[in-house]
């Protein structure tokens, strides 16, 4: 898989789904336990900019439930827009698989940044794609 932490990855100009880690990759890793608070990551608006309002946000954690309160509010006081949550997710990898379409545009793009900094890969959208 190519790395493409500070890189432009382009994309077609249809509707996305964005899966997105929440600890280490929007916020400080474990920041809820450790600060007793979370933190957004320096420069996490760059990406969260380049979501439009008519795509999918998911984000996945594996925090305990019975932090989703705390959570959530975080998320609303910080204008983090999201369509679900799913807490208590495995600590393992996350492993999307999807389908080509016929004209052989791939369907999915998996990302790994490093823990606590912020994703600035670049989303350029093409029209021929």
């Amino acid at each position: 898989m190519k790395y493409l932490q500070d890189e432009t990855c382009r994309v077609s100009c249809l509707g996305k789904t964005w899966v997105l880690d929440l600890d280490g990759t929007l916020v400080k890793h474990n920041g809820y336990k450790t600060d007793g608070y979370d933190t957004l990551l320096d420069g996490i608006d760059r990406l969260l900019s380049q979501i439009k309002e008519e795509d999918m946000v998911i984000i996945v954690t594996a925090r305990d439930r019975k932090y989703a309160a705390q959570t959530e509010g975080f998320l609303a006081v910080n204008g983090i827009r999201y369509n679900h949550i799913i807490y208590n997710a495995p600590y393992g990898e996350r492993i999307l698989i999807n389908d080509r379409k016929p004209s052989g545009l791939p369907m999915s793009v998996a990302i790994n940044t490093d823990r606590d900094r912020a994703c600035r890969v670049r989303f350029e959208v093409d029209e021929g794609l």
